[in-house]
């Protein structure tokens, strides 16, 4: 295989566990099974998982697993076994697929308003700061200083209000939605409350991974439209997509975003096509 086709590899990353196991089946699942609305056999799903260096054992373990949370529900057919979607996993994989598909778009000019959350928790209840943080954290919302919590959403106030209502946290919260005021630097803030250049490594190693690639056969595509994927997957609970005046120039998150939503497109039609391939193979069994 040439250079230019080979597969993305998994070997510079983690040791392939059940839990990276179950998630990139979650990505599969949303990618080839969802659209599709029709059940899917065992073998199909185990054979596409050892692709990416999983072995059988981890792959029937994630669907079980991905079965006792209430996402999957099997039948047996003769002495095989095929998968379904449950009505909440499929509610669960569209608005996983709204969220990677929708992320990275332009979202318009900022008026330059914030959100700011106050609320403390004290240092002995350590689980409550950690839940705290976070779902504050995955919600876009940044620390600049211990007990103030800050976001340029200020559409995100109910979402907000539902974490800190479900933690007990809401009588004792306060929010306020303001301009920056004079005294201090915005840039410093937001330098405090997020790690950008963490966040800008991991947009440079995707766009590293990615650029170039160019899979010319139906199963290497597949491949790379499923890493891709399920790589991207990541950035909407890394990322706090703060608008384009808050981030430093040249931002490789803008650059990253145009490379996936440019490569899926091109992507797709194969990728898809080679899984009807897999699952008509596996029909005629």
């Amino acid at each position: 295989m040439t250079e230019t086709t080979a597969r993305p590899s998994l070997s510079r990353r983690r040791e392939v566990s059940h839990t990276s196991a179950r998630s990139l089946l979650m990505t599969v699942l949303g990618e080839f099974v969802l659209p599709r609305g029709r059940p899917v056999w065992t073998s199909t799903l185990v054979d596409v998982l050892g692709s990416f260096g999983i072995e059988e054992k981890s792959a029937r373990q994630a669907l079980a697993r991905t079965a006792g949370e209430g996402w999957l529900v099997s039948e047996r057919v003769g002495r095989r076994v095929r998968w379904s979607l449950t009505p909440p996993g499929r509610r669960l994989l569209t608005e996983g697929a709204e969220r990677i598909y929708s992320f990275g778009r332009d979202c318009g000019e900022w008026d330059g308003t914030w959100l700011m959350l106050l609320v403390s928790v004290p240092e002995a209840k350590r689980d409550l700061r950690h839940s705290l943080r976070t779902r504050l954290t995955w919600a876009g919302f940044g620390s600049p200083t211990p007990g103030v919590w800050i976001s340029p959403g200020t559409e995100r106030q109910a979402e907000a209000h539902g974490i800190l209502a479900e933690l007990g946290l809401a009588a004792e919260a306060m929010s306020f939605v303001a301009a920056y005021g004079k005294i201090g630097d915005e840039d410093a803030m937001v330098a405090r409350a997020w790690d950008l250049s963490a966040l800008e490594d991991r947009y440079e190693g995707f766009i590293d991974e990615f650029t170039g690639l160019n899979p010319d056969t139906g199963d290497a595509v597949l491949h790379a439209q499923t890493l891709l994927v399920h790589e991207w997957r990541r950035f909407p609970f890394l990322d706090p997509q703060l608008p384009a005046k808050l981030l430093p120039p040249n931002w490789s998150g803008a650059k990253a975003a145009e490379l996936f939503h440019r490569k899926h497109v091109e992507w797709r039609p194969a990728a898809q096509q080679h899984w009807e391939v897999l699952v008509a193979d596996r029909e005629a069994d």
